[in-house]
């Protein structure tokens, strides 16, 4: 499982169970290119900058992403 001691929890997207959901963390002792946190249940983990996440959440919410759920 992946370390998440000193990150900030921001999200959980599942929470219906205890089985290590995706979580979405901030991470305010990592250097500003890799501060946003994505584990898996796999425990993997992405690190990117706030611009980076801003731009993958506005790619979300004008549908770009909507054929991957679908999937």
């Amino acid at each position: 499982m992946t370390d998440i001691s000193g990150l900030e929890p921001v999200a959980a997207f599942c929470g219906k169970c205890d089985c290590g959901c995706p979580q979405l963390f901030v991470d305010p002792g990592a250097p500003v290119e890799r501060r946003v946190v994505l584990t898996d249940d796999f425990g993997q983990r992405v690190q990117m900058s706030a611009d980076q996440f801003s731009s993958l959440v506005d790619d979300a919410k004008n549908g770009k992403l909507d054929g991957i759920a679908l999937s």
